[in-house]
């Protein structure tokens, strides 16, 4: 018996359009996570030297980490007036990065020396200094752990004594979101800069879901690629304050989140 092959294939073809169509149709719509605006609340001033690459804020002072070889520093800063009141410079061979406060110590990364430095907060002496195997970028704490980026969409947490990776998480948006950066700890959530955009990623450290989004593309500041970008967060858990800035920028911002609508 001859058979029809052109009549089933045109059969077959159907039932999949079908299918394809009933699956769109009834599958939730996938969609990014909301943007939230902002509002400046206060505006401070800031060294446009500080090539700014770790913030953090503790008992009224800013704590900030600058980059560049040759002129890498670990810095205490009055908020009010963006005075420096203690600098330490690093040696020339390191490129400074993200930084955290914990307890009387402050831990300092550098970028691709692959060490990472452990100061006394009052002194900024030197106490001990560990490894770590990528790159150092972004560094917070959340209570518990150290939580570390090194520019992929990968965050990673270290063991606050030994500093040893304990686990880690990818960050996703629908898609891998890459070039995390400046790291701080609010809320129960980890605020990412993200390196090259003007936007901060609001993520869920237990799953590495992108909660919600940042927009600061209005906010004033230099925003040039690749030297004075956005980059630079820092959390008073005390006063509920929140405050950017980024590289060599004039001014750091104390601004509070606002619905776009």
């Amino acid at each position: 018996m001859k058979k029809n092959y052109p009549i089933l294939v045109l059969i077959t073809i159907s039932m999949l359009v079908l299918t394809v169509s009933y699956i769109l149709i009834s599958k939730p719509a996938v969609t990014t996570a909301p943007t939230y605006g902002y509002e400046i609340v206060n505006t401070y001033q800031h060294d446009t030297s500080a090539f700014t690459e770790g913030l953090v804020y503790d008992s009224g002072y800013l704590y900030e980490s600058t980059g560049l070889y040759g002129s890498s520093t670990l810095r205490r800063v009055d908020l009010e007036t963006g005075t420096v009141l203690k600098s330490l410079a690093l040696p020339n061979q390191y490129f400074g990065e993200g930084a955290a406060v914990i307890g009387d110590e402050i831990i300092q990364l550098t970028w691709r020396s692959n060490v990472g430095f452990v100061y006394n907060k009052e002194s900024f002496s030197l106490i001990n200094e560990f490894n770590y195997p990528t790159e150092g970028w972004g560094l917070t704490y959340d209570g518990s752990r150290f939580i570390m980026s090194d520019g992929s969409a990968n965050l990673y947490f270290l063991d606050p004594t030994t500093f040893a990776r304990v686990g880690q998480i990818t960050v996703l948006d629908m898609n891998p979101v890459s070039n995390l950066n400046e790291l701080e700890y609010v809320k129960g959530k980890v605020y990412a800069n993200v390196f090259g955009e003007d936007k901060i990623a609001v993520i869920d450290p237990k799953t590495g879901k992108v909660d919600a989004w940042i927009d600061l593309s209005s906010l004033p500041g230099p925003k040039t690629i690749p030297d004075d970008v956005l980059n630079g967060i820092a959390y008073d858990s005390v006063s509920d304050r929140l405050f950017v800035t980024g590289k060599m920028w004039p001014n750091l911002y104390e601004i509070k989140l606002k619905s776009t609508g």
